[in-house]
C-alpha cells in the first residue's frame, strides 16, 4: 500500500461508509435536472410574527413554538363565522425546516422578518384592504384572485408563496430553451425563457416576463414587466416596476432550495430576501377549478345588489 493511500485510510478518507456530496442529476441535454412535483405546504408564512426569532437553538423550543402557532390557527378557525378557514389545512403541516432548523418565516432580510413597506405603500395597502370590504359595482373592482385571473397569495409567484389551502403543488418541466413552472393553485403556468432578453417595458404580463440562466447547478430567474392588476398579492404588494430574482437549486433527491429577492423601490425601503424548501411530492397535481365568470363571482355581485335593495326598502 502506498503512503498516500495508507494515510487516507488512517484518517477516514475514502472509507466505504463515508457520505458522498450530493450530485445533481442532469437532463438528457446536459442541464441540472429540477423536474418533478414539489410541495410548498407549511405553517411557515412570508412574514415573521413581531419579536419572534428566525430559528431556535434547541428542539424543545421549536416544539413549543410550533404548538403555539398551530393553536393560533385553530383559534382563528373557531372564530370564523363564514366557514372560510374551515377549508384551510395549515395546521396539518409542520413549520418548514432549512438545513435542519425550523423556520418561523420565509423572509431572512430584513432581519426582523417584516416587509419593509414605505409609508405611502402602507396607505395603498390599507386602501386596497378597505376596497375589498365594499360592495363591488362590477367584476373589475374585485381583485385578480377573486376573479380567478391569478392564484391567490401569489402561489405561482414570483416570488412563490405557499397557499392557505392544500393546493401547494409546483411542477417543473424543462426543455433545452425554456423552463415551465406550473402552480397547482389556479393552474397558473410561468414560462422562463433561457438566455433571452426581456420584452419591451410596454409588454405587461400576468406573473411578469421571466428570463433565466444557469449559474452552475442553480437556475436563476429574473422577472420584470408585471401587470398592474396583480399588485395585490394578498401576502404582499408588488408594483409594476418591481424586479424579482429567484434561484432554484436541488440540494438533495427530495428537496429544492428556493431563494428569492424582491427589488421594488416604489413599494419598499429596501430589497427584501427570503428562502423556502420545496419538498419532493409524489403528486398528482390536481385540477384547481377556478375560472373568471364562475358562479361565485356572479353571486358576489348579486348579493351586493340584494343588500342595497334591502337597505333601500328598510329606509322607506
Amino acid at each position: 500500500m502506498g503512503l498516500a493511500a495508507g494515510l487516507l485510510l488512517a484518517f477516514g478518507g475514502g472509507g466505504a461508509g463515508q457520505a458522498q456530496p450530493y450530485r445533481v442529476p442532469q437532463t438528457a441535454f446536459g442541464q441540472p435536472d429540477l423536474q418533478g412535483i414539489w410541495s410548498s405546504m407549511s405553517m411557515t408564512r412570508l412574514e415573521r410574527p413581531p419579536g419572534d426569532p428566525l430559528t431556535f437553538p434547541i428542539k424543545a423550543e421549536e416544539d413549543a413554538y410550533q404548538a403555539k402557532r398551530r393553536a393560533a390557527i385553530l383559534a382563528r378557525r373557531q372564530s370564523d363565522v363564514f366557514g372560510q378557514n374551515a377549508a384551510e389545512w395549515q395546521e396539518e403541516f409542520p413549520l418548514a425546516r432549512i438545513d435542519g432548523k425550523l423556520r418561523t418565516s420565509w423572509i431572512v432580510s430584513p432581519a426582523d422578518g417584516q416587509l419593509p413597506y414605505r409609508p405611502e405603500a402602507r396607505r395603498r395597502l390599507a386602501a386596497i384592504n378597505a376596497a375589498q370590504l365594499r360592495r363591488p359595482d362590477n367584476p373589475e373592482e374585485l381583485s385578480g384572485f377573486d376573479r380567478c385571473l391569478v392564484g391567490g397569495v401569489g402561489a405561482a409567484g414570483p416570488p412563490i408563496q405557499n397557499p392557505f389551502t392544500t393546493s401547494g403543488g409546483t411542477q417543473i418541466v424543462q426543455t433545452r430553451d425554456e423552463v415551465a413552472i406550473l402552480a397547482e393553485m389556479n393552474h397558473d403556468v410561468r414560462i422562463v425563457r433561457l438566455n433571452a432578453r426581456h420584452q419591451p417595458p410596454a409588454v405587461r404580463q400576468w406573473m411578469g416576463d421571466a428570463i433565466g440562466w444557469w449559474e452552475g447547478d442553480t437556475l436563476v430567474v429574473e422577472t420584470t414587466n408585471f401587470q398592474p392588476g396583480e399588485e395585490n398579492r394578498a401576502a404582499h404588494l408588488l408594483s409594476p416596476q418591481a424586479k424579482v430574482t429567484e434561484r432554484f437549486r436541488r440540494v438533495s433527491a427530495s428537496e429544492l432550495r428556493y431563494e428569492f429577492e424582491v427589488d421594488d423601490s416604489a413599494t419598499y425601503t429596501q430589497a427584501w430576501r427570503g428562502e423556502m424548501p420545496l419538498r419532493a411530492d409524489k403528486g398528482p397535481i390536481y385540477e384547481y377549478a377556478c375560472h373568471e365568470g364562475n358562479y361565485s363571482l356572479a353571486n358576489i355581485l348579486r348579493g351586493a345588489r340584494r343588500a342595497e335593495s334591502d337597505e333601500a326598502a328598510a329606509a322607506r
